[in-house]
């Protein structure tokens, strides 16, 4: 990666363009710093995108020439990676194909009926005149009998727009009082914006514990789902599955049985389908359990080099954090994030990701990983503050 200076002599890191959806755990703002610290390390090839979300950190990497394994147990980030990752047809191969969906008629189905509404007397997601296209599509989409790798070049397509036409501040566990502007916009499928790539990449759906069993890596970069640090928030609140809840339906087209005002799948549900990361109880000895997942989870990891994303609205501290790395490895770099939070984070009816100081900060830990866990005092120098401001 050649990144160029300013006139000051400092580095303008160039982040490539990825594409996503809206999403509460999105590294857009921090992909910079993540690069940053990357291109700092020479024997870095072979990648692991932990916990990849949307996938815009393994877009970003595979695009500036790193072999990426792209692992999540959301249904979304599989299709998203294997569309960015893994599809090798030409542009017009899919266009062709997009171009016959929009051409459909919509008509009155699951979707419809769940999800869209004319007025706002029932709160929904999105406009009706978009659900009927989204019912016509979605059902012809399992008639094409696609490919997997192609399939999921559609599915990517259709969840990108549909995502531009919702009326919600990025998540599917509330919908607004008013129609969003965008949702007056008509349902409108466009090519996924794919990239040239020569890298081996990997999808891999499951759990990240079975991942690490399996893999070997140069680094391993992990973003887990921290949860919540405001003790009396129900799980639910701070759950991927029950946020996104729509896309995996979606993907799956199952047309599950829902409940709740926001028909929520029944498998979102709390204490159903929650990750270990997420899990907002103390064990028996006073500890909360997601910390101590993040410690086996270190622990577990075959690589020479940790990079471990950590929000401050999260369950540990961190010193907490600190001290789990010194346990299996060297702290070599801390970098310090501090920016304005986005319009999900100042959700205030559910304290989510908020701080007492009503600050929002993002912490960046480098660590080069011992064979065999060693206690290492804390190098408090080497923690930098960077102050970055949303635009």
């Amino acid at each position: 990666m050649s990144n160029q200076q300013d006139i000051f002599g400092k580095t303008i890191i160039t982040t490539p363009k990825t594409e996503s959806i809206k999403y509460a755990g999105s590294k857009l703002k921090i992909l910079p710093y993540i690069i940053d610290v990357l291109s700092g390390l020479k024997d870095v090839k072979n990648v692991l995108d932990g916990f990849s979300g949307t996938t815009r950190v393994s877009q970003a990497l595979a695009q500036l020439g790193y072999d990426i394994t792209s692992s999540d147990i959301s249904e979304w980030s599989e299709i998203f990676a294997t569309c960015y990752l893994k599809s090798k047809k030409p542009d017009k191969y899919y266009q062709e194909i997009l171009d016959h969906l929009n051409n459909l008629k919509g008509y009155d189905g699951w979707y419809t009926k769940h999800y869209g509404a004319v007025t706002l007397e029932n709160k929904r997601p999105f406009q009706s005149k978009n659900t009927r296209k989204l019912d016509a599509i979605r059902d012809e989409i399992e008639k094409l009998n696609l490919k997997w790798e192609d399939k999921c070049v559609i599915l990517t397509s259709l969840i990108l727009a549909l995502d531009s036409v919702d009326s919600t501040l990025g998540h599917y566990v509330a919908y607004l009082s008013e129609w969003s502007p965008r949702s007056h916009n008509d349902l409108f499928l466009k090519l996924p914006k794919r990239f040239e790539h020569n890298g081996k990449h990997n999808v891999i759906k499951g759990d990240i514990f079975e991942t690490l069993k399996d893999g070997k890596y140069d680094l391993v970069y992990f973003d887990p789902p921290y949860g919540s640090n405001n003790e009396k928030m129900p799980p639910s609140r701070v759950r991927y599955a029950s946020y996104y809840h729509i896309w995996t339906t979606i993907i799956k087209h199952d047309k599950p049985k829902v409940f709740g005002k926001v028909n929520r799948r029944e498998d979102s549900r709390d204490l159903v389908a929650g990750s270990i990361f997420e899990e907002f109880r103390k064990d028996e000895n006073g500890s909360f359990i997601a910390m101590q997942a993040i410690r086996k989870m270190i622990q577990n990891t075959k690589a020479k080099y940790i990079l471990l994303s950590y929000s401050s609205g999260g369950r540990a501290t961190k010193q907490e954090l600190h001290d789990i790395i010194s346990e299996s490895g060297k702290l070599t770099k801390a970098i310090e994030v501090n920016y304005k939070k986005n319009v999900m984070a100042n959700m205030r009816w559910t304290h989510e990701w908020i701080n007492s100081d009503g600050k929002y900060h993002e912490y960046l830990f480098l660590m080069e990983k011992n064979q065999a866990p060693v206690i290492k005092p804390i190098n408090k120098k080497i923690v930098e503050k960077v102050e970055l401001v949303s635009a």
